[in-house]
């Protein structure tokens, strides 16, 4: 046992075998991080940024949404339910967004699933009964709560308390988490409130749908569109000659449209009275190459202050 050949041959094999054992942790050591990780997953793409917000290193989020589809008129599929029955945490906004979101939770078999309604008990917008924000409210309510800035830092710490219930060791890192991005929120809405402030127009007129009460209703604008929340609606000729009548009388010079959505209708209203047209992005969702690209939910929405700067001549 004490021949030098011999033990230097065991030094030599228990040195490899060491080598070995250390590449297999370092290989693993990833997929077993992975499997430690909150999923979350989130119907909208603003919702899906701010559980990525809270959560950091410690989750893993993805959207239910596939890229460029339209929340209003897509329908989930039985991957789908597969992808939430595997989730710990499901984030949705409600509020009439997600109308097949009932019959889709009955058929979700997780029952360790914890779901968040992030627009409940929230100061909803009802809509009216004409296109251009007048009327009488008849109970539909507005489910575009995440262009309310202030509105989405509730949410921030509604999804950081479930998953500090989720994930209790971690706690503090989900509540630190969510006081950074707050304040950003917070600062985005300051930025909104100074750049509207002294502003020739406060009528945004959309050839669209009405996609952006709460933000109006946050910077005392007005909106009209021409036609309520659906974006399946059609206007009837009667609409689009009072939208028309009513840039004329608020000496619109610019239409807004929708992006993803055709600009032809606020084009026919922008030639009818000399008014160019820029776009105005709800957010709800991105194309693939936006989202490859890493545009976050910020972006958007500065984007979207420049162009309400420019079509309402903000000093």
């Amino acid at each position: 046992m004490d021949d030098p050949t011999y033990l230097f041959r065991r030094r030599v094999l228990n040195h490899f075998i060491l080598v070995i054992v250390f590449c297999v942790l370092i290989l693993t050591r990833p997929l077993f991080s992975e499997a430690s990780k909150i999923k979350i997953v989130a119907t909208v793409f603003p919702l899906m940024e701010f559980s990525r917000a809270v959560c950091g290193e410690r989750g893993e989020v993805s959207l239910l949404l596939p890229p460029g589809a339209e929340i209003h008129t897509w329908n989930p599929r039985p991957s789908d339910i597969v992808k939430i029955s595997s989730a710990d945490l499901f984030v949705y906004v409600g509020a009439n967004l997600e109308p097949w979101i009932h019959d889709l939770l009955k058929s979700v078999k997780n029952p360790a699933l914890r779901i968040l309604e992030a627009s409940r008990d929230l100061p909803l917008l009802e809509a009216f009964t004409d296109s251009h924000g007048h009327g009488h409210a008849h109970g539909e309510l507005d489910p575009h709560i995440w262009l309310d800035f202030e509105l989405d830092q509730i949410i921030v710490d509604r999804i950081a308390a479930l998953l500090s219930d989720i994930d209790t060791k971690y706690s503090s890192f989900y509540q630190h988490n969510a006081a950074s991005y707050r304040e950003k929120l917070q600062q985005l809405h300051d930025t909104f409130l100074d750049g509207l402030d002294e502003c020739a127009c406060r009528v945004v007129i959309l050839g669209g749908h009405s996609a952006f009460g709460y933000l109006a209703r946050k910077y005392s604008l007005q909106q009209i569109s021409l036609y309520g929340l659906s974006p399946d609606s059609k206007p009837t000729p009667r609409q689009m000659i009072e939208v028309v009548e009513l840039a004329k009388k608020h000496k619109v010079k610019v239409i807004y449209f929708e992006e993803y959505v055709s600009d032809e209708l606020a084009r026919v209203i922008a030639k009818e009275i000399g008014a160019r047209t820029l776009v105005l992005n709800p957010g709800a969702n991105l194309d693939k190459d936006q989202l490859e690209s890493g545009v976050n939910f910020f972006d958007i929405m500065k984007k979207n202050l420049e162009n309400l700067r420019d079509g309402l001549n903000c000093r």
